[in-house]
């Protein structure tokens, strides 16, 4: 099985191995919120995941349109892949049908998705168990995100800062990523491969933005809002169930 792929339109997906996680915060973390119960959750199996949220380019090749707020080049900046946004939950979504039905994908028998809730945050700590994937403290977040220190009040290109240790970048801060689920209380307990309640009202978004402050970027934050909003600090990143030969 491949460490990483690259799909037929230049996007980058790690693998991320399977494993049991605290998922949650402690109360003793900083700045936690009322959401962020504890308890253990356990990714029974490996599966992909974008190395970057999508970029515009790439939401342009698939979709034929750009919605975001933030378009062109940042001057000084060779890299100019600024992530997409201004894109609801119902856009990540159709983004994912339509990247799976292009010939080469459907070929391969790659089926997009987004990662759910559980699946973003275990890969967001990559093995840590701080508030941060690098840290307790807050005091390097400038070396890993873009977010109100140092934004300059906008989105930055992805891949610029630190990645995880697990080789993801803008896990923290730059864009707002939308996760598969619908937001719900954690159930209590140990639990496999949670995906929320079938039917509810709000649909999960992780890992702050560009406008917020640190503790908004940790690792356990977690926030939900009506599927069909749009803003300018809301992005995604795609996930893949791991087949057994990707190509």
């Amino acid at each position: 099985m491949k460490h990483e792929i690259t799909n037929s339109i230049g996007m980058k997906l790690v693998l991320i191995p399977k494993g049991t996680f605290m998922m949650g915060s402690p109360e003793s973390e900083d700045e936690r919120g009322e959401g962020e119960f504890q308890h253990e959750v356990t990714i029974s199996s490996d599966y992909y995941l974008g190395v970057y949220v999508v970029t515009q380019s790439q939401y342009e090749m698939v979709m034929a349109d750009n919605p975001s707020y933030y378009q062109g080049n940042i001057v000084g900046n060779q890299n100019t892949d600024l992530p997409v946004e201004n894109v609801s939950w119902n856009d990540a979504m159709g983004f994912c049908k339509k990247l799976s039905e292009l010939p080469e994908e459907k070929k391969a028998g790659l089926v997009y998705r987004l990662p759910t809730e559980a699946q973003w945050e275990y890969a967001c700590r990559a093995g840590s168990k701080t508030a941060y994937s690098f840290g307790e403290s807050s005091q390097s977040l400038g070396d890993y995100a873009w977010f109100f220190e140092n934004s300059n009040y906008r989105t930055q290109p992805v891949g610029q800062k630190k990645p995880n240790a697990w080789g993801l970048y803008d896990m923290h801060g730059n864009v707002w990523e939308w996760c598969s689920d619908w937001y719900s209380e954690y159930l209590k307990g140990a639990i496999s491969d949670p995906a929320g309640p079938k039917e509810c009202s709000f649909r999960v978004y992780r890992g702050g933005s560009w406008i917020n402050n640190a503790s908004v970027c940790r690792s356990a934050n977690r926030y939900g809002i009506f599927p069909s909003n749009r803003f300018p600090n809301f992005g995604f990143r795609i996930a893949l169930s791991s087949p057994e030969t990707p190509e």
